[in-house]
């Protein structure tokens, strides 16, 4: 059974940092891509992140670009997102995807059960 697991959660403050991980299990980590998805009280889903099976081909969303970065140990099967000089806006529920691919960071097929992520002062 694939299990994705994403812990990290938290309250901070507006240009602080915050990191979240996604330990999965159920489904051989490496063979995946995987990614990043949001959404923000009262939106829709928004995809933030995707990183493809090797960890060498990062894609952001143009809203985190320059702030966020992805990251995965497929070692300890356990995908990263390093936030950094959050924003408000950033507020959302965070999941973690397997994509259906090796390379490509969308087509997700599976997800958590998202983490919460609130920015505020």
């Amino acid at each position: 059974e694939v299990q994705l697991v994403e812990s990290g959660a938290g309250l901070v403050q507006p240009g602080g940092s915050l990191r979240l991980s996604c330990a999965a299990s159920g489904f051989s980590f490496s063979t995946y891509a995987m990614g990043w998805v949001r959404q923000g009280p009262g939106k829709g889903l928004e995809w933030v992140s995707g990183l493809n099976r090797g960890g060498d081909v990062a894609r952001y969303a143009d809203s985190v670009s320059g702030r966020f970065t992805i990251s995965r140990d497929n070692a300890k099967n356990t995908l990263y997102l390093q936030m950094t000089s959050l924003k408000p806006e950033d507020t959302a529920v965070y999941y973690c995807a397997k994509s259906m691919y090796a390379d490509s960071p969308m087509g997700y097929d599976y997800w958590g059960q998202g983490t919460r992520v609130t920015v505020s002062s």
